[in-house]
């Protein structure tokens, strides 16, 4: 019912910003969360940001608050995530998700729709 395809994604030094972009399509959105996540080689898909889509409420993992941003373009039926002050282990690929069974927020498999991921390198 739901595509999501990210963008955005790419090689910058450490401290330095990317914006990625999840562009969605397939269904009205407005009981919807959509959330980025991250995996590293050899680690587990972890959560990064969510955002509810009707409201704009935002939940963040400890690990970004501060440096990430998500928030979303009804319109577009789009979420963004802007990353400042990128870190090297900030190095994954990023992909963006979507569900309207989500309570936590920060767990995978409250998620129904994924997109296919987009990579982020952050050098030192």
């Amino acid at each position: 019912q739901v595509q999501l395809v990210e963008s955005g994604g790419g090689l910058v030094q450490a401290g330095g910003s990317l914006r990625l972009s999840c562009a969605a399509s397939g269904r009205t959105f407005s009981s919807y969360a959509m959330g980025w996540f991250r995996q590293a080689p050899g680690k587990e898909r972890e959560f990064v940001a969510a955002i509810s889509w009707s409201t704009g409420s935002t939940y963040y993992a400890d690990s970004v608050k501060g440096r990430f941003t998500i928030s979303r373009d009804n319109a577009k039926n789009t979420v963004y995530l802007q990353m400042n002050s990128l870190k090297p282990e900030d190095t994954a690929v990023y992909y963006c998700a979507a569900g309207d069974k989500v309570v936590a927020g920060n767990d995978v498999h409250e998620y129904d729709y994924w997109g296919q991921g987009t990579q982020v390198t952050v050098s030192s």
